[in-house]
């Protein structure tokens, strides 16, 4: 009976010390890796483009199986990457994930379950709860161009582009030195040659003025190469781009008009009228009001001057006023189509604006 009396306390104890040992072990093994996510590669920062992508690259920690990447980048608001239609980034088995993605000034990436619905556009990223796990943000990589450059004509401060576009759907590096004002106050954009290939020019307002007169006093772009084009826009990335056009060119080919006024999309035939701007001083007007957007060119400096044949006034499809900037772009188009025979520069004397 003692015998038995001492054996079973041990065994006892001995139970225990198994039990809590497999518990401890237990434990363990249920810790889990809180989910996170990392950026191994990052694009450059750039402006929204839909002809533009990059690489990007990641590694997430802590997922668990059947969960995939939702990208996105930011071009005023956030927006689903690669495509609306394409929303899920798979993991891969050592946890590493890679797409592609459209520029923008910031990139994120969210964890979250296949069931996900990502939103097309968001002002906020979703925030981690319910479906999403983690959520990992980060600005662009700095770009090796210098920093955008800031100037100030006609009473009104103007920031210089530094990362590459694709306007009318060619690629074009840009440089703020190839924008300048001299000593009379003249704006200068020029397209310039550099060992890289040609450099182009664009400018933007820094602050939005919505509804009102316009008015750009351009000296003679008359001669322009036809693989050179002047773009006086209004662009808003935050909200389908609110896009109005001046456009000086003649899209690589020799002869005929050289001008146009345009409202987005371009493809409808009743948004673009077609013009000869012809040789001298001119200056380029829009009139935008709710519904209605007026274009005209003159003669000379100012609305005094006679006017050419071509002016046009839209009230179908006219943008309403939002966060849209003036943008003033001189770039090449499709070069191989006419080649450029040598650097090309615009002047513009005045800019007004009349709410």
């Amino acid at each position: 009976m003692k015998y038995q009396q001492f054996v079973r306390p041990g065994r006892w104890v001995w139970l225990a010390g198994v039990c809590l040992a497999s518990i401890s072990c237990q434990s363990s093994s249920q810790v889990s890796v809180a989910p996170s996510i990392e950026f191994t590669r990052l694009p450059p920062a750039g402006e929204g483009s839909a002809q533009v992508l990059h690489s990007i690259e990641g590694r997430v920690h802590g997922a668990s199986a059947g969960q995939k990447i939702v990208l996105f980048a930011r071009s005023g608001v956030w927006w689903v990457q690669p495509l609306g239609d394409k929303p899920f980034t798979t993991i891969e088995r050592d946890s590493t994930w890679k797409n592609s993605t459209h520029p923008g000034s910031d990139y994120a990436a969210l964890l979250v379950d296949a069931s996900y619905r990502p939103p097309l556009t968001a002002n906020v990223l979703p925030g981690k709860g319910g479906a999403v796990h983690a959520v990992a943000a980060s600005a662009g990589a700095a770009s090796a161009n210098p920093a955008s450059a800031k100037l100030n004509f006609s009473g009104y401060d103007w920031v210089a582009r530094s990362t590459p576009g694709t306007p009318a759907g060619t690629p074009n590096l840009y440089d703020p030195a190839n924008a300048w004002v001299d000593r009379e106050g003249y704006l200068h954009l020029r397209i310039a040659k550099t060992p890289q290939g040609w450099t182009s020019a664009e400018l933007r307002l820094a602050r939005s003025l919505g509804y009102g007169s316009y008015r750009f006093v351009v000296r003679d772009v008359s001669s322009l190469q036809p693989a050179a084009v002047l773009s006086i826009s209004t662009w808003d990335a935050s909200s389908a781009y609110r896009e109005m056009d001046i456009e000086i060119g003649r899209w690589g080919e020799a002869s005929g008009k050289n001008a146009q006024y345009v409202i987005q999309p371009y493809y409808v035939p009743a948004n673009v009228m077609r013009f000869l701007a012809p040789p001298g001083r001119l200056t380029y007007s829009f009139d935008w009001e709710p519904g209605r957007v007026a274009f005209h060119t003159f003669h000379g400096a100012g609305s005094s001057g006679s006017e050419i044949p071509g002016s046009h006034v839209f009230t179908s499809g006219v943008p309403i006023a939002g966060n849209e900037v003036v943008r003033l772009n001189l770039y090449v188009f499709e070069e191989r189509r006419a080649p450029l025979q040598g650097p090309a520069e615009v002047i513009f004397e005045k800019f007004e604006y009349l709410p």
